[in-house]
């Protein structure tokens, strides 16, 4: 298997210098808006009934404008929320400063090896547009350092948007038996009024998929399917692409694809599957461990 953290170090320099590569780093404002309402709603009684709620930005770029707007959000749930940046690039880090609000919101050096300062285990870790860098290989190891990182019942969302934050793909990653990662589920999300054809997604999958976009893979098979359900609501799009959408989604269902959440959910451009079904058939991210 290929070394999972290009350009990591062995020995005692390992502790001092972080593990991973650097991103581009490019980001824009609101950029992971659609994540963080999707992390708002569906860990929202996990912020809540943590007794020391702490959520990790890996790999935040260039600026940390969507670190600032996560611990906004997360604020509204759970307000004394703790949200931590980390980047590789000292340079990113300093820059980063002046939008420090400590303790509640910091930045800090560091890479998949995760440290947290101030002491603690992350309830949450958001790794947005790291591991595109990175081989298909090199997926489960990294998802295999992050879960190790998290707190009891915590939760990994790893995935990846386009620039402007409007098509994007993620998966929610649990640690399950024996420390290894459990992926749960796969969430497409879209900006329903800009949609042409719902495949189009693929061109933002994580890693762990996009390079099984192709016949006999099931996310190939996913969004196939999804673009014919798409086609034939195209009734429905006299009322709009949201009704369109919904039906669609319907379609998608009643064939048998476990979507999972509800009608809320869709009409804001979500699909979540459940992650066995579009599992690649012969996983190098996963071992067969699903």
């Amino acid at each position: 298997m290929h070394d999972p953290y290009r350009g990591a170090v062995t020995g005692a320099a390992r502790r001092s210098r972080p593990v991973g590569t650097v991103t581009r780093g490019t980001t824009n404002p609101n950029r992971l808006r659609r994540v963080d309402r999707w992390v708002v709603h569906t860990h929202r009684r996990l912020l809540r009934s943590a007794e020391d709620p702490v959520v990790v930005d890996l790999g935040y770029g260039a600026h940390p404008v969507t670190t600032v707007e996560l611990h906004a959000r997360l604020g509204a749930v759970r307000p004394d929320v703790r949200v931590v940046g980390l980047e590789i690039d000292q340079e990113r880090v300093t820059a980063a400063a002046p939008h420090a609000a400590p303790p509640r919101l910091t930045f800090a050096r560091g890479g998949f090896e995760v440290p947290v300062p101030g002491g603690g285990s992350p309830l949450l870790i958001r790794a947005f547009n790291v591991l595109r860098q990175y081989d298909e290989a090199q997926v489960w190891p990294a998802w295999s350092r992050l879960v190790g990182r998290l707190a009891p019942g915590g939760a990994l969302v790893e995935g990846t948007c386009n620039e402007l934050g409007r098509l994007g793909s993620w998966i929610d990653v649990r640690r399950g038996a024996e420390g290894h990662p459990e992926p749960r589920s796969l969430t497409l999300s879209w900006r329903l009024r800009d949609l042409e054809q719902p495949s189009v997604v693929a061109e933002r999958l994580p890693k762990a998929l996009i390079h099984r976009n192709v016949p006999g893979e099931r996310v190939h098979a996913l969004l196939t399917d999804l673009d014919t359900a798409w086609a034939r609501a195209a009734g429905h799009a006299a009322y709009g692409a949201r009704q369109r959408f919904l039906a669609a989604v319907t379609d998608l269902r009643s064939q048998g694809w476990p979507v999972l959440g509800s009608r809320h959910r869709w009409r804001l451009g979500e699909l979540e599957i459940a992650w066995g079904a579009v599992a690649p058939a012969d996983p190098a991210v996963s071992q067969s461990r699903r």
